[in-house]
């Protein structure tokens, strides 16, 4: 499995990082590509792998905020203008709604989509080829963490939330974990933990490698102490995301 972060920061722009998305690919030919979230500028990430916007089939929703859904009108734009209309939406409760609203307020889209969608709640399910496990995370809005399976290879991504067991248990014996660290240590905040919460966490917990993302600004500047905060709890490889950055999710 590949997973490429097309977007690493959050609701509030850097201007060198977009907002949240990851493509997953499994070089093995045993899933297909998946694009899980779809914030602002995550097209424009998915336009640069080899992949693009036109080979994918479906897309996986962790919630509705705006920072993890904003581009996907333009993403169905851009596939109905390369002659693509089929596409599947998977996410939570509420999903088919949001994306049917949407397009009621861009009327002139209407119609001309073959859109598949599927509402799933914690548990396990299969998305595009991938073996799913889901929890419920901690945040303002219902929202899921996935863990994903392919070709013996595990990948989970945290989606937004505080740090808590639900998902470092969901993360335990996989290669890689995304995990949001939306600020330092010294922004007071909820909804998102900070490095010392996330150590604590994921503290005697087996995960091969830690990408710490979704990134508000107030962590610039800021990256050495959160990799060391987290590392002070966590004896682990623990490391920061960026725009771009392709990982190679290796078996176990």
């Amino acid at each position: 499995m590949r997973v490429t972060f097309l977007g690493t920061g959050a609701a509030m722009p850097t201007g060198e990082r977009f907002q949240t998305g990851l493509l997953l690919e499994d070089p093995d030919g045993e899933a297909d590509s998946l694009l899980v979230d779809c914030g602002s500028g995550a097209l424009h990430g998915l336009a640069r792998t080899d992949v693009g916007y036109a080979d994918i089939g479906t897309v996986l929703l962790t919630h509705h905020h705006l920072d993890h859904v904003s581009d996907l009108m333009p993403l169905l734009k851009a596939r109905w203008l390369a002659g693509e209309t089929d596409l599947e939406i998977v996410g939570p409760e509420g999903t088919q709604d949001l994306v049917e609203d949407l397009l009621a307020a861009h009327d002139y889209m209407e119609d001309r989509f073959e859109l598949t969608f599927r509402e799933v709640e914690p548990g396990t399910f299969s998305v595009a080829g991938y073996d799913v496990e889901a929890v419920e995370t901690i945040h303002s809005m219902y929202c899921l963490a996935y863990r994903f399976e392919s070709a013996g290879a595990t990948f989970t991504f945290s989606a937004d939330t505080e740090a808590c067991d639900a998902v470092s248990e969901l993360a335990e014996g996989s290669a890689i974990l995304a995990h949001d660290c939306s600020f330092p240590d010294d922004i007071d905040v909820d909804n998102h933990p900070t490095p010392s919460q996330l150590g604590e966490s994921l503290a005697g917990r087996d995960v091969g490698r830690v990408y710490l993302t979704h990134l508000y600004p107030h962590t610039d500047g800021h990256h050495d102490e959160m990799l060391e905060s987290v590392r002070e709890a966590f004896d682990g490889d623990v490391r920061m995301a960026r725009d771009g950055l392709t990982v190679s999710v290796a078996r176990r």
